[in-house]
């Protein structure tokens, strides 16, 4: 028996066949399901695709290496953009692309970066055997939390010149998003502000290094792997939007509670990814 789904998408109320919640794509700005070629053809013709993750979700890294396996395969000269490794430590990563690190040399320097390889060890293993670059994107940490403490204005002139200019200049859905992250004990005084440069901080220094790379590789199309608050719009692609405005997708998982059915749109996003869990989209 056919019933209808009905959920709200970008202020509309709309109604698809049941059967069309087992597809695994939603395409948030045209409010329809779509297939995984669609997608990648259209992803094939930006520079720089989010796709945001739970940093602990197998499923969500499985997604990730499908896209990037996939513009391989298509013939895109395609890197890989990381969250989880500072821009500082790119030699390693350089190494590790081009084969010249075994994984015992290479995890020590990972794990100084980041945590979960695991769950990361496909990507990086995907890479490096098919010659992918992967690009560190983030500040070195010591900075972040100098920033979270005091504020931007508190680095020292050696490493603010170094740095893109940082400000708590964001949009109130952005500004919301940051209260929850503190608990809902955000307000407009200096604690928040100074939470709220890190977090901008962050996503313009991952958006400047993207528009750098690209820069130097014109060819290239970079899929940019972040934590989900990072990825949607308001977080790095906002800044993509004010520096660049580079061509970019936004891929962002189904998260019950956060990102899902009725609730993501395209404010959010430009595909929501659905059933993760339960395996390959198609």
């Amino acid at each position: 028996m056919r019933f209808l789904l009905y959920f709200l998408m970008a202020g509309c109320l709309i109604s698809l066949p049941a059967t069309a919640a087992k597809a695994h794509i939603l395409d948030l700005n045209k409010g329809d399901y779509i297939s995984f070629e669609d997608m990648m053809t259209d992803l094939a013709s930006v520079r720089i695709i989010f796709i945001g993750e739970l940093h602990d979700s197998d499923a969500h890294h499985r997604a990730q290496l499908q896209v990037i396996h996939q513009l391989k395969e298509m013939g895109v000269d395609v890197a890989v953009g990381l969250e989880m490794f500072q821009a500082s430590d790119q030699w390693a990563l350089d190494l590790w692309s081009e084969g010249e690190l075994a994984v015992d040399q290479f995890l020590p320097i990972y794990n100084q970066n980041w945590s979960m390889w695991p769950v990361y060890s496909s990507i990086f293993r995907y890479a490096r055997d098919n010659e992918i670059p992967m690009i560190g994107l983030n500040l070195d940490r010591e900075v972040t939390r100098m920033i979270a403490s005091n504020g931007f204005a508190s680095l020292p002139p050696s490493v603010a010149e170094g740095l893109p200019p940082i400000r708590c200049d964001i949009s109130g859905e952005y500004q919301e998003y940051l209260r929850k992250a503190l608990g809902g004990h955000g307000d407009n005084g200096q604690m928040f502000m100074h939470f709220c440069e890190a977090q901008v901080a962050w996503d313009t220094f991952m958006a400047w290094n993207l528009n750098n790379y690209l820069q130097a590789n014109p060819g290239k199309v970079i899929v940019t792997l972040a934590g989900s608050g990072h990825s949607w719009r308001f977080g790095s692609p906002e800044q993509i939007e004010r520096s660049s405005k580079l061509s970019h997708r936004i891929l962002l998982p189904e998260m019950p509670g956060r990102m899902e059915l009725g609730r993501a749109s395209s404010k959010d996003g430009d595909y929501l990814l659905l059933g993760t869990e339960a395996g390959p989209m198609h």
